[in-house]
């Protein structure tokens, strides 16, 4: 799991701190950190005009190590200095010695006759807006479309919370260290680094044990010893029994979420649907269940059953005391549940009641979007996504998947995972619904809720990556299977 581990800011400085108390000097660290630099340009591109832009700090440092080892290749090297050279401290000022050449002052002008820039000005931590001349360089980057290659982060990238600061490079190459940070993966900074490279610069892994990370890069890596594949002696009544509220009149959003359950593995998935609409239901699917639940103590009374053992609430029923009071019900079963879409919704006059009620839960999933996520939180948006999910998991006591592009899941402990499988064909009618729909089906085989909640996301995004262009949210389902063979051959 430490493998997928995502270093905050502060984490980062006690990393590189360790390594040099466990003997590993500085100054060797940053010449491996230019050299990783320099060996993934000269990997890229053939030699041309590069001007390397250098702050004050370590960043600045690494953009002297680049700017050396890059004109002892023959690459012609112009270097840029933001503040006085006879300011620089310690490393910096060590590899500034090393640097023979001229040092121009940071300006536009040092723009010119350049092909490609290095930003070593600033790096992830930080966490002020860029000010000029800084912020006149950057925005000659951006308009003049040169390729930059940042280093650590574009400067003006925060580092923990993926916001720009001001302004930021558009960066084609990204390359950091040792272990990426949330800024990398967060909107909107993941579209600022481009390609990114996680550099080993001679930072023990053991490190790692000591700084106990939270936040992980979603994948197999953290959760696959734990997928509920069948067993040789698995039957439709071991692999659990999905019970999902249907409703009258958007019938297609259970259905799709049905048919996600049951794709992903479910044993039995069973559509509990309103009188008006159970014939419609009925005669859709043929692997579904249908069972007619006219009222919420019909519905509670039918979800009783042992062997009943995950509901998901919210697509298509509608925002109502009926959905509401469905939720609740559940919830005092002591119920695995996943909430979606109107079952939060229903919520936003009293969302103390439902977080009340979740602590009675089995275990618990919430799949807000940003929208359904601020009419239940009440959260500052000024808070990154990374910070709101991690706190509305702790205050409702459930699992929030916060989904979008950068999708968050969050435990109620802090445990947290970043998501970036998915494309924008995912920004299509039903697909929340095939997502909700997986996470239940992981949920009924036994799957706890955050591994649930992070092989669904996952899952979810591989799928609309496998089928590409032109999908909508039915395609998801046929893919799945495609999906999986992948995955089961990682085992």
């Amino acid at each position: 799991m430490l493998t997928n581990a995502i270093l905050t800011v502060k984490e980062m400085y006690r990393a590189d701190s360790a390594a040099i108390e466990s003997g590993t000097p500085s100054l060797t660290l940053m010449e491996n950190a230019g050299k990783a630099i320099t060996d993934a340009i000269t990997a890229r591109w053939q030699p041309c005009p590069v001007t390397v832009l250098c702050g004050p700090g370590n960043n600045g440092g690494d953009g002297f190590v680049v700017a050396r080892l890059l004109a002892n290749k023959g690459w012609p090297i112009k270097l840029a200095l933001l503040g006085n050279i006879e300011a620089l401290e310690g490393d910096v000022a060590t590899n500034a010695k090393y640097w023979k050449n001229t040092v121009q002052a940071l300006s536009i002008e040092t723009l010119n006759d350049t092909e490609i820039v290095i930003d070593a000005l600033f790096g992830a931590g930080l966490n002020r807006n860029l000010e000029t001349p800084v912020s006149e360089v950057v925005e000659a980057i951006n308009t003049r479309s040169l390729t930059c290659v940042a280093v650590d982060t574009p400067s003006g990238v925060h580092g923990d919370s993926g916001k720009i600061l001001g302004i930021a490079p558009k960066a084609k190459l990204t390359v950091t260290f040792f272990r990426p940070k949330p800024g990398h993966l967060l909107m909107p900074s993941r579209e600022y680094c481009g390609e990114l490279i996680v550099a080993d610069i001679g930072i023990p892994e053991i490190v790692l044990e000591k700084i106990r990370p939270s936040i992980f890069y979603n994948g197999p890596e953290i959760w696959a010893n734990r997928y509920p594949w069948p067993a040789n002696n698995s039957h439709k009544y071991k692999r659990g029994h999905a019970i999902i509220a249907g409703g009258a009149s958007m019938t297609g959003a259970a259905r799709l979420a049905a048919l996600a359950a049951r794709r992903i593995g479910a044993g039995l998935v069973t559509i509990a649907a309103p009188p008006k609409s159970f014939a419609i239901y009925a005669s859709a699917d043929p692997g579904n269940l249908v069972t007619e639940t006219p009222d919420t103590k019909t519905f509670t009374a039918y979800l009783n059953d042992p062997r009943r053992n995950v509901a998901l609430i919210g697509p298509g029923t509608g925002v109502s005391l009926e959905t509401r009071d469905k939720v609740l019900g559940t919830l005092m079963l002591k119920k695995s549940c996943v909430l979606d879409a109107d079952a939060l919704t229903s919520f936003i006059d009293e969302p103390e009641v439902l977080f009340d009620a979740i602590r009675y839960a089995a275990s618990c999933v919430l799949t807000p979007h940003d929208g359904e996520f601020q009419r239940l939180f009440d959260m500052d948006l000024a808070e990154d996504k990374l910070t709101r999910a991690r706190k509305a998991a702790e205050v409702s006591g459930a699992v929030v998947l916060l989904k979008g592009a950068d999708t968050v899941i969050a435990h109620p402990n802090g445990t947290t995972a970043i998501n970036s499988t998915g494309t924008p064909f995912l920004a299509t009618a039903g697909s929340g619904d095939v997502l909700a729909g997986i996470i239940t089906g992981l949920l009924a085989q036994g799957a706890d809720a955050f591994n649930s909640a992070t092989m669904g996301a996952w899952l979810h995004g591989a799928a609309a990556e496998t089928f590409g262009p032109g999908m909508i949210a039915e395609d998801l389902l046929n893919v799945i299977p495609t999906v999986l063979a992948k995955l089961i051959q990682r085992e």
